[in-house]
């Protein structure tokens, strides 16, 4: 594992510079050609968000909740104690910048994928990256679909979410105390668990995983919401400390982080790529089965998604752990870190009540992620052949409960690179058919 996670690592950093540039450098790019349409027009997005349309496809606020049951997940709250304890409070400045400049991208994405999409043959849309790579860009957009899906099959596979669902059992539960069979064990048991409950929903397919997601979602979002802001109240003494040392430690020269102030920088980027994954072109595979005409008014409901995930659940987690002090002179890394940091700060029950959250959380992310490797395997081959992918995806997450969770995080990291690259090209090249769109949305009575 430990061989395997440093050829991982060497990997990456062949390419995460490729990534922080189109990330960071396409998405100003964006921004500024936009006049920040997406950022500005927030109210009109809340608008649309709950304003149905009839036709075929899923709803605006369906293909959101989809989203966010994969974004809203474990990556904003173990996600952001990685970043934590890797670079110190700072590293928040950093997610922050990324996810607005993600909410840009995510708005030109996601107009994209129902600007430029297919029909199935019951008139069903059909969007995503794949396609309009490959009706935008009828030359070369073709090898960017295929790298693209290939890539998918790999960055959707549950690896975080099921290693992260079971370090949380196994940390919070201690299930040995009971049945003392062994951490291997237990780890293999779950795993099965967590196969069982996310296939009899993900195996009915699209409409099964948004009717579920869409309950779950805005009930889990408004339960962490509570839990936190009750925890930042409780101890508002320490919030402006707390946020100072934010933006202290952002721009502080010599951090303790690997790689220096860059490797701080560096760090927020791809924290946050993995929060809310903007610009990996995930979001657009579900925005583009929205019923929605009107290809604008789908990027900005997509524009929220960043923001959510985030600027808010990310910024709650972080800031309750830095009050509570469990990221300093700690080895706990990840869930279990931000499990201490409730704990702390809730009682002593924090955790118990964040494991319930944990497990919602979860396995709304287990449930929206395979449909991402479905829609990339039905492009590669055909129809047919894509729900077999379902079946590697339930087989994956065994492996991932027993995996280390460096192996994990790395394994996500290159595959979400090589997800993004392509990804951002196509946006870039094909960003000015959604500029005349927004234009001629301005000029209409």
């Amino acid at each position: 594992m430990e061989a395997f996670s440093s050829l991982l690592q060497s990997l990456i950093g062949s390419l995460e510079w490729v990534m922080l540039s189109l990330i960071l450098g396409g998405g100003v790019f964006l921004l500024l050609q936009s006049k920040g349409y997406a950022l500005l027009n927030l109210k009109q997005a809340w608008k649309l968000l709950f304003k149905k349309e009839n036709d075929k496809g899923i709803s605006r606020f369906e293909a959101l909740s989809a989203v966010l049951a994969s974004t809203v997940g474990l990556g904003n709250i173990s996600g952001v104690a990685i970043a934590i304890y890797m670079g110190g409070p700072g590293v928040l400045v950093w997610m922050w910048i990324t996810a607005a400049v993600g909410a840009v991208i995510k708005f030109y994405s996601s107009a994209l994928a129902v600007l430029l999409r297919e029909k199935e043959a019951d008139g069903s849309p059909l969007g995503g990256p794949m396609y309009y790579m490959t009706i935008g860009i009828p030359r070369w957009g073709k090898p960017l679909a295929i790298w693209f899906s290939i890539a998918g099959l790999f960055g959707v596979l549950p690896a975080f979410t099921a290693n992260q669902l079971t370090q949380t059992v196994m940390t919070v539960v201690q299930p040995n105390q009971y049945i003392s069979i062994g951490d291997f064990y237990w780890k293999i048991l779950l795993g099965v668990l967590f196969v069982l409950i996310s296939g009899w929903v993900i195996l009915g397919g699209l409409k099964k995983i948004v009717t579920v997601t869409s309950k779950l979602v805005p009930i889990m979002v408004m339960l962490y919401f509570s839990m936190g802001v009750f925890i930042l109240l409780n101890n508002y003494s320490l919030v402006l400390p707390a946020l100072s040392s934010i933006f202290s430690e952002a721009f502080n020269l010599n951090t303790a982080v690997t790689g220096g102030f860059w490797g701080l920088i560096l760090l927020g980027v791809r924290r946050a790529v993995f929060s809310n994954e903007s610009g990996v072109g995930n979001a657009p595979m579900y925005h583009g089965q929205s019923s929605t005409k009107e290809p604008v008014h789908e990027g900005l409901v997509a524009a929220l998604g960043p923001l959510l995930d985030t600027v808010l659940v990310c910024s709650i987690t972080g800031v309750i752990i830095i009050i509570s002090g469990a990221y300093l002179g700690s080895d706990l890394n990840g869930i279990s870190l931000t499990l201490q940091a409730f704990n702390l700060l809730f009682f002593g029950i924090g955790d118990k009540l964040l494991l319930l959250m944990v497990l919602v959380f979860g396995i709304s992310t287990l449930l929206t992620y395979s449909y991402y490797g479905v829609k990339c395997l039905n492009f590669l081959t055909n129809k047919k052949w894509g729900h077999i992918y379902n079946y590697v995806y339930l087989g994956s997450i065994v492996f991932s409960a027993i995996a280390t969770v460096d192996v994990v995080i790395g394994i996500i990291d290159l595959s979400f690179a090589l997800m993004c690259i392509p990804n951002m090209i196509a946006l870039l090249y094909l960003s000015s058919q959604v500029k005349e769109r927004i234009v001629r949305l301005k000029k209409a009575p």
